[in-house]
Order: structure tokens, then sequence, then C-alpha cells
């Protein structure tokens, strides 16, 4: 398998390189430590899988994960990520990536599911497919819900938000409590601390 490897960490990289390499079915083609050089590296090589990072500097590894499937439809893409917030595996999957492993994730999970992946099949660890179904069974926050979210999490009051997006004060309030409905908690604060959580917003 040639793998291309995506973090911009450079001792994450070494190390998995150097692990990776280990193995006699891998070839570790080419490295790259960020999103905007994901896809030069990968038109480049045209390697068997990604193994991409969520975090990156520019674009997220999502973002490059849209792009490299955009431009090679057939490529495979094992997200490896710091984090294992529910909207982010979502987004993640939506986006085209046939995995995700967190980065606590054993050796030898890894290499499953990188050989998984490669073979063109889905990889998730249970505990995540399991709250990955869970997700989808929750509507999903618009993207005018998001913007008044992302305002409500700065602590801007109804009239505020209003007066930003242009809108009217009772479609504001409308937006909060359907946002609050769908994340199942009962004010702005625990709509933050939820939307934090599952990924929606970062910190």
């Amino acid at each position: 398998m040639r793998l291309l490897l995506i973090d911009d960490h450079f001792v994450v990289r070494s190390g998995l390189s150097t692990s990776l390499s280990l193995e006699p079915d891998i070839e570790i083609v080419a490295e790259a430590d960020s999103g905007e050089q994901a896809l030069s590296a990968y038109t480049t090589h045209l390697p068997d899988i990604v193994l991409m990072d969520l975090q990156l500097p520019g674009i997220s590894g999502i973002e490059a994960t849209i792009k490299i499937l955009a431009a090679h439809p057939s490529a495979r893409i094992l997200i490896f990520s710091t984090f294992a917030r529910d909207e982010e595996i979502h987004r993640a999957l939506r986006a085209g990536s046939l995995g995700y492993l967190q980065k606590s994730a054993s050796r030898p999970d890894l290499l499953k599911a990188i050989r998984t992946v490669a073979a063109g099949r889905q990889s998730l660890p249970p505990d995540i497919a399991a709250r990955l179904q869970e997700r989808l069974t929750r509507p999903d926050i618009t993207p005018r819900e998001l913007e008044i979210l992302t305002l409500v999490t700065r602590g801007n009051a109804n009239k505020e938000i209003a007066a930003t997006l242009g809108i009217a004060e009772d479609t504001v309030k409308q937006h909060v409590s359907r946002i609050l409905q769908k994340l199942n908690v009962n004010d702005r604060a625990q709509a933050t601390a939820e939307a934090i959580r599952l990924g929606l917003l970062s910190v």
C-alpha cells in the first residue's frame, strides 16, 4: 500500500513514518504538513490511501478531504485525529473519508484501519460507530442556526444578534428555541457547552 501521510507536527509524522514503514505491505510515498499541500502531494504521488490529520494550519483535514475527492473521486482517506467529537466525525464521513480513528489508538488498531480503508471499506471503532448512529437520529443544525449559535456563545443577546444578522428579534428567538430543542438543552450556557462537546464550535 502506498500511503500519503498528512500531519502538521514533524515529530508525529516522523514517528508514524518510522513505525508504518516497518510493515512489509506499507510504503510511505510522501508527507505533507498542511491541507493545501495535501492535494498537491496526492496529485503527484496518487497513493492508495491517505492518513489525514484533522487539525491542520490553513484548511482543515475535512476541507482537504473534500478537495482531494473532488479531484480524485477514488481516493481513500482515513482521518487520524486527537479529537473524536461527534460533529467532526459526522462531517468527516460526509466529506467522503472512509474511516476515523483517534491518535490514542493502539498500533494494531491503526494498522487494521489503514488496511481496511485501503481495501475500500469503512473503518470506525465500535464506540465511534455507535455515537455516529446516535448522531444521525438528531436533526441537523442549519447554517443560519450555527451563525446564531456562534453569536450566542459569545454572549450576545437576541437584540444584538438580530442587529448583527439583519433579522427580526422574534426570528432570533425562534431560532434559539429550535437550537435548544435540537441540542436537547435548557438554556444558552448548556447550548454552548454541548456545541463545543459535539464539535459544532471550537473553543
